[in-house]
């Protein structure tokens, strides 16, 4: 569903990200962690068309990115770390408006709203101003609003963030039932343990390198070999968690 082929950008004499090459499922929750600075938005930027590369290429859904562009954005929906709403219409209106432009029939707009408002627990705020909203409400009618057209990929930067625990529970549930459906999940966190909950495989990126990709099982497994061969002793009772992982190779960034 996503694919990259030597993707690069760079920022003057700085190499943002550095060929990148990836390959991500239909009905994938992928992970891509990176530490502050890695290349992790500058990725996603790259792969939704709001920044064109210096080199390489994407495909999501078999079309080039930057040469399917009408195309590739009709299946994708992106939620950008910071919310960037309409502060002067409500909620409601806000879903509505997005969901015309991707001529969601009304009903089926009403329908899935009302089912969404209630599980993200925002039905009470619905018909309130944005403006009026706080950051965690913010995010959230701003995941609905990506969600309403059903897209086949979805680009999800800190999709936790600012959200209490009970909420981003429900975040989790909700992607996991798209995914179900078909859709394909490509998201950033700083949370590990979510991450690690979540994820069916995770990339590590580190100064704009991809260093690691895998199940967090076969992540594991490379570090037990690397482990044992640098060290010569067996770590058979060593459990590496993802944090263990990440910290380990992004340790010089």
């Amino acid at each position: 569903m996503i694919e990259t082929y030597k993707l690069t950008k760079y920022f003057g004499e700085l190499c943002a990200v550095d060929s990148l090459m990836l390959r991500v499922d239909s009905g994938e929750i992928f992970g891509f962690l990176g530490p502050n600075g890695a290349g992790k938005t500058t990725t996603i930027n790259m792969l939704t068309g709001l920044l064109r590369p210096t080199s390489g290429a994407a495909k999501l859904g078999g079309y080039d990115i930057q040469e399917q562009s009408l195309e590739a954005k009709a299946i994708l929906g992106l939620m950008p770390d910071t919310p960037q709403l309409y502060e002067a219409l409500s909620g409601r209106q806000f879903v509505r408006m997005i969901a015309d432009l991707y001529e969601v029939p009304p009903q089926q707009t009403e329908d899935e709203m009302g089912e969404l408002l209630e599980q993200l627990e925002l039905v009470d705020a619905a018909d309130d101003l944005i403006k009026g909203y706080s950051y965690g409400m913010q995010k959230k009618i701003l995941l609905i609003s990506v969600l309403i057209h059903h897209p086949q990929i979805l680009f999800l930067d800190e999709p936790t963030s600012g959200l209490d625990p009970k909420s981003a529970r429900t975040v989790r549930e909700v992607l996991r039932q798209r995914c179900e459906q078909g859709s394909t999940v490509f998201m950033t966190t700083h949370i590990l343990e979510i991450a690690e909950r979540i994820c069916d495989r995770v990339g590590i990126i580190s100064k704009g390198k991809l260093v690691a990709v895998g199940t967090l099982s076969e992540l594991q497994n490379k570090k037990r070999d690397s482990y044992s061969h640098t060290s010569g002793l067996t770590s058979e009772h060593r459990t590496e968690t993802l944090e263990d992982i990440f910290l380990d190779l992004t340790a010089d960034a």
